[in-house]
């Protein structure tokens, strides 16, 4: 199977059969974001993806699901998305599912109709980078797209029959807006109901444009304690029924995890006793991150 540069897929794809269908990201400029920095953006020869299916078929003897790689597959026009689904249903005929990465700016260029025959074709679990609620955050990550735009594209993927899950990063909107982040991340997520909410906590990339930020003063993160108390307000204000609430990222100090409504109050309930178990010097304070913002801390 060929890949090139670093690939990435979320935690709940590691079951997936990755193929490559482009390189890099096709936005690539997210400001708190450097991990296609140096990767040009580059669409796969359909020559290269027939023969990493083939070589699929013949490794694996059952494919049930396949994730799209690299940032953003969704990028592909509808046409080209339809003719690696059919080459897939081809060669593996049993796939059930073909996921991917998509941006709200991927959703845009595709009509209602397309977007139907695309779900028909098995393309759906689209995981989207919305990262909050808040139009001035995203404004401020340079998604390339604003929060009225996302709610209208969203909701063509519902009504298309398309599952879709979104990431939010806790502590986007920094240390001084932190209530008005949580409300407002909790009152968009119940208006575009989500299959899967996938829960970060800011994490920013050396060389970002939000790492100088930091550095010179001009945005303040989030403490410890702070991105705890924003998940708890967050999670507080979901009123979803069957959406899986998916905290597990390296970056969450407090792994929790389950459906909605069923599992609120006890995700809840572990967030705040493990806000109770922290020591208070690393609760208040901002402490080293590791590789995508993982956090080590004594209890």
């Amino acid at each position: 199977m060929k890949y090139t540069g670093p690939v990435y897929r979320p935690p709940f794809e590691a079951s997936s059969l990755l193929l490559q269908v482009t390189v890099g990201c096709s936005h690539n400029k997210c400001s708190f974001c450097t991990m296609y920095k140096d990767v040009p953006f580059e669409i796969e020869t359909m020559e290269q993806i027939e023969k990493d299916l083939l070589e699929a078929r013949k490794n694996y003897p059952k494919v049930k699901r396949i994730f799209l790689v690299n940032a953003d597959a969704f990028a592909l026009s509808a046409d080209r998305l339809k003719l690696i689904a059919k080459k897939i249903n081809k060669i593996l005929p049993e796939v059930e599912t073909i996921a991917m990465y998509s941006s709200v700016k991927n959703i845009i260029n595709k009509t209602d109709d397309e977007l139907k025959e695309l779900r028909t074709l098995k393309i759906n679990d689209l995981n989207i980078g919305l990262e909050s609620g808040m139009p001035e955050v995203v404004e401020h990550f340079n998604k390339g797209f604003t929060v009225d735009e996302a709610k209208i594209q969203l909701k063509r993927l519902t009504k298309a029959g398309i599952d879709f899950s979104v990431n939010i990063i806790i502590g986007g909107a920094g240390s001084e807006k932190i209530h008005e982040n949580a409300i407002a991340n909790s009152n968009l997520l119940n208006e575009i109901k989500p299959k899967l909410i996938f829960i970060a906590t800011l994490h920013v990339d050396p060389g970002s444009q939000i790492d100088e930020e930091v550095n010179n003063g001009l945005f303040k993160e989030n403490t410890l304690r702070q991105n705890i108390e924003e998940e708890i307000e967050m999670l507080s204000g979901l009123n979803l029924d069957n959406t899986y609430f998916f905290g597990l990222h390296t970056s969450n100090v407090i792994p929790v995890q389950g459906l909605l409504p069923e599992k609120k109050n006890e995700m809840i309930a572990t967030l705040k006793d493990g806000l109770n178990s922290i020591r208070v010097e690393y609760l208040d304070a901002h402490l080293k991150k590791g590789a995508e913002g993982s956090i080590s801390i004594l209890r």
